[in-house]
């Protein structure tokens, strides 16, 4: 039987997932002693992917709501938190964002020094579409902006001519724009500027064309270690 979640808005997905659950469980739909529905059950309801319901899942479990039985699902164990659902919500998208983020610099700080020895005109001209849809995103909303910046880097993924790094960077794609879309919005880094980093974007694009591998690497890396210190709190 649907529980009648309703899909939600596209972000951010696991504080609204976590909300509905949680909305279901103290309004009674679930009580104690519950085992819910199954994770591709509550993805299709709630229209998100299944590990936006895991986080979910989760936050809920680390608020003393839910609890994971091994092999047997996840039931109700309470109906009120034991902890502010809010304070976890911040804390597992810090975790998660992090995660995401140190795993993309690992990658594309190596691909760039690759791009700047092996791009083609083809690469640079691709590069700088790229560049200048990023800069024209910037006045829409943050879900069209991280596409464009995602597309811009992964140009410079291609331009290193490595098919391993660039399916890598394909498979890796929706979890880094989940992370980036939670991060813009963690950090509030549009409100401040509304093209974040725009000038090591272009640094970056201008390195990889005069073929200076240190120069690309550096201004991705300047990038990513200055928003990476913001998510550390430091």
């Amino acid at each position: 039987m649907s529980s009648g979640l309703g899909a939600l808005r596209p972000s951010p997905l696991v504080e609204q997932a976590a909300e509905r659950l949680r909305g279901q469980i103290t309004g009674g739909h679930w009580p104690v002693g519950t085992k819910l529905p199954g994770e591709t059950t509550l993805a299709k309801e709630l229209g998100v992917g299944r590990s936006t319901v895991r986080e979910a899942v989760r936050l809920l479990a680390g608020a003393g709501l839910l609890r994971p039985r091994q092999g047997a699902g996840v039931f109700v164990v309470a109906t009120e938190p034991a902890v502010p659902v809010e304070d976890w919500a911040a804390r597992l998208r810090r975790a998660a964002v992090t995660d995401v983020y140190e795993v993309r610099a690992m990658v594309e700080v190596q691909a760039a020094r690759l791009a700047a020895a092996r791009r083609t005109e083809a690469d640079l001209a691709a590069m700088d579409a790229a560049l200048a849809a990023r800069t024209e995103a910037a006045g829409g909303d943050d879900a069209a902006f991280v596409d464009a910046d995602i597309s811009l880097h992964a140009a410079v993924v291609a331009a290193a001519h490595n098919p391993v790094l660039t399916d890598l960077f394909k498979e890796f794609v929706p979890a880094l724009r989940e992370g980036l879309i939670g991060l813009v919005q963690l950090l509030d880094l549009r409100e401040r500027e509304p093209g974040h980093s725009a000038d090591l974007h272009a640094e970056l694009v201008e390195a990889v064309r005069r073929g200076d591998a240190d120069g690309a690497s550096g201004a991705l890396r300047a990038d990513m270690e200055a928003t990476l210190a913001l998510l550390h709190g430091e």
